[in-house]
């Protein structure tokens, strides 16, 4: 993967590039298509030395394509200044020129030098197109997880349990121990939530990425909507640009989604919503927010753009309410105000009192500590490396781990590393050894009463051995 810390702008958000040499790279994998995942590979592929092959899967390029143009929109919106501009629209068509795609399940071969490497991608649940990927090389399997979620939602699948048991997992980390409510206990909070902001005339503010898990609580709040007439008149207004053309690629990618998509697209289409209705455009200053509302808006760290705009505009009423309905990045807004300060600082750098309601319920699909725990258990990697987390939560994940293998014997426990960035870490492997049997000791064998072949004289025997370097 190859994304942006969305805390941080220009330069400041990219990945330790300097601490590499692009040129020497000669494949990335890129598993999703969220900021963090993907908004650094244009800088990368174009504005670097790098020469190698990028990958990923048919609606990760679609959605990418939309995602970072809005991005580039974004920062034209703010008039960011030209050092923390990483690339423009050409360079990103560029980029995305050079971007191979591939199925879920078709394995991939590159050859260098005499030395392969080939890997395949599994379907991770997660957003649309996320995936997993199984890397084969020297003889060894790597699972890297990317963000993944085990459970079925309104569109996604879960994510796929690996056939292939791992010499190395790397897995995200992102909630820690945190263990999720149910699925319903937490559509009944959203929903309920929102219904008691709008109910009282205030105006409900959900933050949120355009596309991702978007779609997700759009398809819950319709439903909803649907199923309580006291609400048809209060609107609900998706605020994007890219609102059309998303639709467009769930429809094209519906063959992607679960079941109940699937079956539902032969009578219809279940992203064209009843009662919500898109903006294209919105000029946040001439709205008309008199009376309640919902509005969906991007981005969903409220760090710039529509949300933030309506965020500053709302935030002092009391009547108002903002849902934070994904998971909040440290040194974001979305972040800040999960804390209930008594105070925020505007865009134009004013402060101002919040006093509107903010809850917090999680949609963002990835897995919690009971899955992510299950997951390596079922697995049985003899190594794991955790990633994708903040340092705390991370930590306690290591610990719970490593309490639950502690029962086993010592040679059967897997390593449990959390490296700092920029760590190089080191694993040991046993080594492997085979023997090709022929001639009569393969008939010696097949008769009973036989002696072992480890015991045999294999001095007699025609063999071939392949041996695995520690590493």
């Amino acid at each position: 993967d190859c994304g942006i810390h969305p805390g941080y702008d220009g330069l400041n958000g990219l990945p330790f590039l300097d601490r590499l040499e692009p040129d020497e790279i000669d494949l990335v994998l890129i598993t999703h298509f969220h900021l963090d995942h993907v908004a650094s590979l244009p800088y990368l592929t174009e504005r670097t030395n790098f020469k190698g092959r990028v990958f990923m899967t048919h609606p990760t390029k679609a959605v990418t394509r939309l995602l970072l143009g809005d991005y580039i929109r974004l920062l034209q919106m703010k008039n960011a200044k030209p050092e923390d501009v990483l690339y423009t629209a050409s360079e990103l068509n560029n980029c995305l020129q050079k971007v191979e795609v591939l199925d879920y399940h078709t394995s991939i071969t590159l050859q260098e030098e005499g030395r392969g490497l080939s890997f395949y991608a599994l379907n991770a649940g997660h957003v649309l197109g996320a995936c997993m990927y199984v890397i084969q090389f020297g003889g060894r399997n790597i699972l890297y997880t990317g963000d993944y979620s085990m459970e079925d939602d309104r569109h996604l699948m879960a994510a796929e349990i690996p056939k292939q048991q791992p010499d190395l997992l790397i897995a995200e980390s992102t909630y820690g121990v945190q263990v999720h409510a149910s699925r319903a206990e937490r559509e009944a909070r959203f929903t309920g939530t929102v219904e008691r902001i709008v109910t009282r005339g205030g105006r409900c503010l959900i933050p949120v990425f355009a596309l991702g898990r978007a779609q997700e609580l759009l398809l819950i709040l319709d439903e909803y909507w649907q199923a309580n007439p006291h609400l048809h008149d209060i609107p609900i207004w998706y605020a994007s640009k890219l609102a059309s053309r998303a639709l467009r690629v769930y429809q094209t990618y519906a063959n992607m989604m679960n079941a109940r998509i699937r079956q539902q697209m032969d009578i219809g289409n279940p992203f064209e919503f009843s009662f919500i209705r898109n903006l294209k455009s919105i000029d946040v200053n001439n709205f008309d927010d008199s009376g309640p509302s919902v509005v969906f808006a991007s981005p969903g760290m409220l760090q710039s753009g529509v949300s933030r705009q309506l965020f500053d505009r709302w935030a002092s009423n009391p009547n108002n309410g903002v849902m934070i309905a994904g998971y909040a990045v440290e040194h974001t807004l979305a972040k800040e105000i999960m804390l209930q300060p008594k105070e925020v600082v505007t865009l134009e750098g004013r402060r101002q009192p919040l006093n509107c309601l903010v809850d917090y319920v999680s949609f963002s699909a990835h897995v919690d500590f009971v899955q992510n725990r299950s997951f390596i258990q079922q697995v049985a990697p003899k190594h794991v490396v955790l990633v994708h987390g903040q340092k705390d939560e991370m930590g306690r994940f290591k610990s719970a781990l490593m309490l639950q293998y502690k029962s086993w014997p010592e040679s059967k426990r897997p390593t449990i590393t959390m490296p700092p960035n920029l760590q190089e870490v080191k694993l040991r492997f046993a080594r492997r050894r085979t023997a090709k049997v022929m001639g009569r000791l393969v008939k010696q064998k097949e008769d009973p009463g036989t002696k072992d072949t480890d015991e045999m004289d294999l001095d007699k025997v025609s063999s071939q051995q392949q041996q695995q370097q520690q590493q």
